[in-house]
């Protein structure tokens, strides 16, 4: 089971919405964020927020949430970032505005027993498999969490930059040394 939890204050209260893995929505498979009731799932009053703003959705491929901008002219920030169009990855520690109002995400809970397991082949024979005119491939591990890439040496100790546990990182090939 997967869930994502965010905090606002609204009113001089502060709430706290969790949305969960298969809850029922209005638009299915995903929860829409806005002022207008009859086609959003969360309810934020705000005037400065749009009446179909956000939606966010849980992408069973990545393991990650997703926030979508529905509104061209009243774009989401996340992270400081304008989400004008297309997605971006929620994580633990994110901050969301909708207008005025600020939003964060608090937790992100992913089943990691649903998650495929890393399978890590020795350099010489991923060379043999794949052979690379510029060279033998080089791979890191992509933090479940912060999408951070971490070599495989810290495969035992976690991430270095959030400290999530990599024994769920999708490996990745990293660019030839040099490259950047």
């Amino acid at each position: 089971m997967y869930s994502i939890t965010l905090e606002w204050t609204e009113a001089g209260q502060l709430i706290t919405y969790t949305i969960h893995g298969k809850q029922a929505s209005k638009n299915l498979g995903t929860v829409r964020i806005g002022r207008d009731r009859t086609r959003c799932d969360l309810v934020v009053s705000d005037p400065t927020v749009s009446g179909l703003h956000v939606e966010i959705f849980f992408n069973d491929q990545e393991n990650v949430f997703y926030l979508r901008n529905l509104r061209d002219s009243n774009p989401p920030l996340v992270d400081g970032r304008i989400v004008n169009q297309g997605e971006v990855v929620l994580v633990a520690g994110s901050y969301i505005y909708l207008g005025q109002v600020e939003m964060k995400v608090v937790s992100v809970s992913v089943d990691i027993s649903r998650v495929p397991p890393t399978i890590l082949l020795p350099p010489l024979a991923n060379v043999a498999l794949h052979p690379s005119p510029t060279g033998p491939t080089e791979y890191g591990l992509k933090c479940p969490k912060c999408l951070h890439i971490s070599p495989y040496s810290q495969l035992d100790i976690g991430c270095p930059w959030c400290g999530t546990s990599l024994a769920a990182a999708v490996s990745v090939v990293l660019p030839p040394s040099g490259s950047q």
